[in-house]
């Protein structure tokens, strides 16, 4: 293992004062992003414009690769592939692709492992093991960039949304989304990416005052505290009441739609009654219910809910008013959902 920095760690103002103190011009330092976040270079040989005596001390200080493709799985459809990346420490993360018609989705990871300990999730049950720094989580795209980019095709969209809880690593998570939302990194637009939490209401509450237009994921899953507790343990902390209260104030700051994701789990969450409690929380919210069934993981008790039943409780929350889909199950043949393949590997 190198003890060289990650030179993706570094942030714009970081990169330029390094180039200064080795006496470079500032404009060096634009060039530099440009072959890491637009070119997706991944070593400083392949920078021709610039002098090969900067190219040389850029490998000699910096290391360039900090993940490696350990594990690639495609679906059966060709639609999804989804990669477990070994890190430099030897820990493991995931990240998926997701192909649509007219877009390249990306969920990647922000933790390996988490501690959010939701049971009926792979990662919960694996635990928390390490923040992922924010060069770890943009290479994860680019990862992915660059195999696009041999297709003629680029990232569309990013969701934070794979394995970890993003805003218990706020910092590092928000440096990433700023490196990718940069034009003079990878310039992808904040209203392209989302961030997906269970709900942390002081993170929240931050997230609401940062500039960018980024999407906000809540994963609410049950109606009632009684059942949230034993599905999103850190209900407990901040209970369904607060948690709507904050989101409500977040709309009101931010005016932007929140998604709710609500995995539909048989004879668990998934009654008419309890669709209809899920319509009064969020009556008169600017919001959209993404309904899933459930991904079965080995050590979970539960089930997804039949496609009746799913259709069920959507038909129910549109007739109520509520804006709500059903989102398309993809990857369910390589264990797409998170942390399962990397508990598969194990």
């Amino acid at each position: 293992m190198t003890n060289k920095p990650f030179i993706f760690d570094l942030s714009t103002i970081e990169l330029e004062q390094t180039l200064a103190g080795w006496g470079q011009p500032t404009y060096r330092a634009k060039q530099v992003e440009a072959w890491l976040y637009q070119n997706y270079a991944d070593n400083a040989s392949v920078m021709t414009n610039l002098p090969k005596s900067l190219r040389q001390k850029l490998t000699k200080c910096y290391q360039f690769k900090v993940i490696d493709p350990y594990m690639v799985v495609d679906s059966t459809d060709g639609q999804t592939r989804k990669i477990l990346f070994k890190l430099m420490d030897g820990r493991e993360v995931e990240a998926v692709l997701m192909r649509y018609e007219k877009r390249q989705t990306l969920c990647i990871s922000t933790q390996a492992g988490c501690a959010m300990g939701c049971p009926f999730c792979a990662t919960g049950q694996m635990g928390f093991i390490r923040n992922l720094t924010a060069g770890e989580i943009v290479a994860q795209v680019l990862h992915y960039a660059r195999q696009l980019n041999e297709e003629a095709r680029h990232v569309t969209n990013v969701v934070f949304m794979g394995m970890g809880e993003p805003l218990a690593n706020y910092t590092e998570t928000w440096q990433a989304i700023r490196r990718l939302n940069a034009s003079s990194g990878f310039n992808l637009g904040a209203r392209h990416m989302t961030v997906s939490t269970v709900g942390l209401v002081p993170a929240i509450r931050r997230m609401s005052k940062e500039p960018e237009q980024i999407g906000l994921a809540v994963s609410l899953h049950a109606p009632t505290d009684a059942l949230r507790d034993t599905l999103i343990p850190i209900n407990k902390r901040y209970p369904i009441a607060m948690l709507m209260e904050t989101l409500r104030d977040y709309i009101t700051i931010t005016n932007r739609r929140i998604t709710f994701e609500y995995a539909l789990m048989d004879n668990l969450n998934d009654s008419d009654e309890q669709a209809d409690q899920l319509v009064t929380l969020v009556k008169d919210m600017l919001c959209h219910i993404n309904l899933i069934p459930l991904n079965p993981t080995p050590d979970s008790s539960w089930s997804g809910s039949s496609d009746e039943r799913v259709y069920r409780f959507r038909d129910r929350l549109q007739a109520a008013g509520v804006p709500t889909t059903v989102r398309l199950r993809r990857g369910i043949d390589i264990a797409a959902g998170c942390g399962q393949l990397y508990n598969h590997a194990k």
